[in-house]
C-alpha cells in the first residue's frame, strides 16, 4: 500500500532534497521504515541508537499525532500522509505588558 511521508526543511539534504516520500507498510512504523530504507543516513536523524524514535521528532498521521493514537504501531491505509515535524526551542525571554501598551 502506497502512502506519503512529509519530509521537513531540516532533514532533506538526507532525502535528496525530496520534500515528499512515497512509501509502503501497514503501520507508521514500517512506513518509516520504509523510509529509512530508501535513504539509509536518515535512521541517525530519526531513531536513537536502540531504535526508538528521537523525543525531538513529532509524528503526524493526516495530521493526528500518533503519541495519541498506537505510536508506531498505529495502522496506515493507502494515501495517508505522514508528516515528521521536528520539535522547535527557543526564542528570547518573555517581556512584561503593561495594561496602557496592550489599549493603544
Amino acid at each position: 500500500m502506497s502512502l506519503n511521508i512529509s519530509i521537513p526543511s531540516p532533514l532533506r539534504s538526507y532525502t535528496g532534497g525530496e520534500d515528499v516520500i512515497e512509501v509502503s507498510g501497514k503501520t507508521v512504523g514500517l512506513a518509516l521504515e520504509s523510509l529509512v530504507e530508501k535513504f539509509p543516513p536518515l535512521r541517525k536523524q530519526l531513531y536513537t541508537e536502540d531504535g526508538h524514535l528521537r523525543s525531538f521528532l513529532n509524528v503526524y498521521l493526516n495530521e493526528e499525532d500518533i503519541r495519541y493514537l498506537q505510536k508506531a504501531e498505529t495502522a496506515v491505509v493507502a494515501g495517508d500522509t505522514i508528516s515528521i515535524v521536528p520539535s522547535i526551542a527557543g526564542g528570547g525571554a518573555a517581556k512584561t505588558l503593561r495594561w496602557s501598551s496592550v489599549q493603544r
